[in-house]
């Protein structure tokens, strides 16, 4: 029969579903990120968006309306938006709710319309859309959608064409950013969309079984995105084995035996090449499973488990650990609301700071700059929206400048703004530490909110930014041969050096920042670094350059062995 409307409840679970395939993914779509440096964040950024969301979703409870399902996606992704592709995607939700909210079951035309609507609000948030990403995938669905109203009223159907044009435009990305191209990839954010998708349409469809996602938290306890936890378990035994063929196996004898097993059992896998065969399934009878299996070949690596007993020890554990959880909350919450209370005693100020930070000698440079609230994160850990919003309750000011300090941290700071009514935020757009540092320093107290704006986004343009690292992967990128360990120096906008000796790439990189111009060099080195090590280089480079004046400061960075910033 063929499925014509989608209710909350199945539209939930697809959520669940997709949210836990892009989990399951977020490694491998982490190594899709173009530049090979050791914090491809992708992957990661994206989950811990829609885990947001997973968590909001889940303590709706069984009772479901399409109005506040609609509220927990665009609600929980929205303020646990990290990263540009986690706010694109946060974005894409909010839009498409919008489309759905007033609804209780959802068609094709429906879910086009849905689809459209969270393109066009996607497409607003991004300054300067760039297609071949994450952006370009989405409107593909959505145009598609678009093309089979009036053709196909079977969401089946329909989702499978829409999720098949979304695949096929992911694989045209390279086509459309030369960058993808040269490093051999499609674009991560887009296979991100994708997998939530698919994810989501193996739940439509009955394929989806394992609803338990692992880590997503709302309130102390642990996340599942079914009811599953509740339920009986259908079949007790998670049977697991190999087998090696007595011959490759046709396709007629492969449909047979899984046939068999779908006949006792459920949650079936079965990979097969010309030599083996995986299996998965569960079931009542293992030892059925096995005898089939037997006739195809010998077996190995059986491996059975009681799902029932292990379901009954994971609930108690997850109890347990919830029961924990919501103590240190408790207690955690009790001590921020008395640290609240004694900042609101103080005088309200005019003008307060948020910095994002990646070091204990950054932190401690830009609290000597006047920063009230430093938020840690970077390039290894994007904060949320979520951060940003509790960072701006934090600070007892009437007008509050934002420093995300890094390209990646800008569209969740205005999503923050955006979000923030009892406050005036304004988010300079640094996009580096040394850009945050010297936006600080051009601070004028005198000045009103939005002088003092225009005065730090401005000045931004007076500094270079230099970052030295490793590569985690050969690639060729910005016509540079890079080998997996090479150390890298990278500009604002490209990789300028690479090279075997870390001390040779950091000087080549601040030959290429440096120009008639330059009157101050900056170093801050990082936590792997000795101090004496970053002396002799920037006595080194005083050497090289005897008219400009060296900075060497303790940054504490972690994965950047220097930051160079040359003004």
């Amino acid at each position: 029969m063929a499925i014509t409307t989608i209710k909350a409840p199945m539209l939930a679970k697809m959520f669940l579903a997709g949210a836990k395939n892009l989990e399951a993914q977020k490694e491998w779509i982490n190594e899709l990120n173009v530049f090979p440096v050791p914090d491809g964040d992708t992957g990661t950024n994206m989950t811990m968006t829609i885990m947001a969301a997973a968590a909001e979703v889940q303590n709706l409870g069984g009772s479901l309306d399409m109005e506040a399902l609609a509220k927990a996606i665009s609600s929980g992704s929205l303020r646990g938006a990290r990263g540009n592709s986690g706010v694109i995607l946060s974005q894409l939700f909010r839009g498409f709710t919008k489309g759905i909210s007033k609804h209780q079951e959802l068609d094709a035309v429906i879910l086009s319309d849905a689809l459209q609507k969270a393109v066009e609000t996607a497409y607003k948030a991004v300054m300067k859309p760039k297609e071949g990403t994450i952006l370009t995938v989405a409107k593909a669905g959505a145009d598609k959608a678009l093309e089979l109203i009036g053709e196909t009223d079977d969401l089946e159907h329909f989702l499978g064409e829409v999720i098949g044009e979304c695949e096929y435009v992911l694989s045209q990305t390279p086509e459309m950013l030369p960058v993808l191209k040269q490093a051999g990839v499609v674009d991560s954010g887009g296979q991100g969309l994708v997998e939530v998708l698919k994810g989501a349409y193996n739940a439509l469809i009955g394929k989806e079984t394992d609803y338990v996602i692992e880590g997503a938290k709302a309130g102390g306890g642990v996340v599942k995105i079914s009811q599953q936890a509740e339920q009986e378990i259908t079949f007790g035994y998670c049977t697991e084995f190999i087998i090696v063929q007595n011959r490759p196996m046709d396709e007629k004898t492969e449909v047979d035996f899984k046939a068999y097993l779908e006949s006792i059992g459920d949650s079936l896998v079965v990979v097969s090449d010309d030599e083996i065969t995986k299996v998965h399934v569960h079931t009542d009878d293992p030892g059925l499973a096995i005898q089939r299996a037997l006739t195809y070949g010998s077996l190995s690596r059986i491996k059975i488990d009681n799902m029932r007993e292990e379901h009954q020890e994971k609930l108690i554990k997850d109890a347990q650990k919830a029961a924990e959880q919501q103590k240190l909350a408790d207690e955690k919450k009790r001590s921020e609301k008395a640290a609240l209370e004694e900042a609101q005693m103080e005088e309200k100020k005019e003008m307060g700071f948020i910095s994002v930070s990646i070091g204990e000698g950054i932190n401690e440079i830009f609290k000597g700059l006047g920063v009230d609230y430093i938020i840690s994160g970077g390039q290894t850990m994007n904060p949320s929206t979520e951060d940003m919003l509790n960072a701006v309750e934090e600070v007892n000011a009437e007008n509050i400048f934002i420093l995300p300090n890094n390209k990646n941290i800008i569209l969740a700071a205005n999503q923050a703004a955006s979000l923030m009514e009892e406050k005036n935020i304004f988010v300079i757009p640094t996009k580096t530490v040394p850009q945050g540092i010297t936006a600080l320093i051009n601070f004028m107290p005198d000045s009103s909110p939005e002088e003092n704006a225009a005065r730090m986004t401005e000045e931004l343009t007076s500094v270079k930014t230099g970052q030295v690292t490793y590569a985690v992967r050969d690639t060729l990128i910005d016509d540079k041969s890079i080998k997996q360990g090479d150390f890298m120096g990278m500009g604002d906008s490209s990789i300028l050096s690479v090279g075997k000796d870390m001390e040779q790439v950091t000087k080549d990189l601040t030959a290429q920042l440096v120009d008639e111009d330059a009157s101050i060099i900056s170093i801050y080195y990082g936590e792997e670094i000795e101090e004496a090590t970053a002396r002799q280089l920037g006595a080194d480079i005083q050497t090289q350059y005897p008219d400009c004046e060296i900075e060497v400061h303790y940054g504490g960075q972690p994965i950047y062995y220097y930051l160079i910033s040359v003004e």
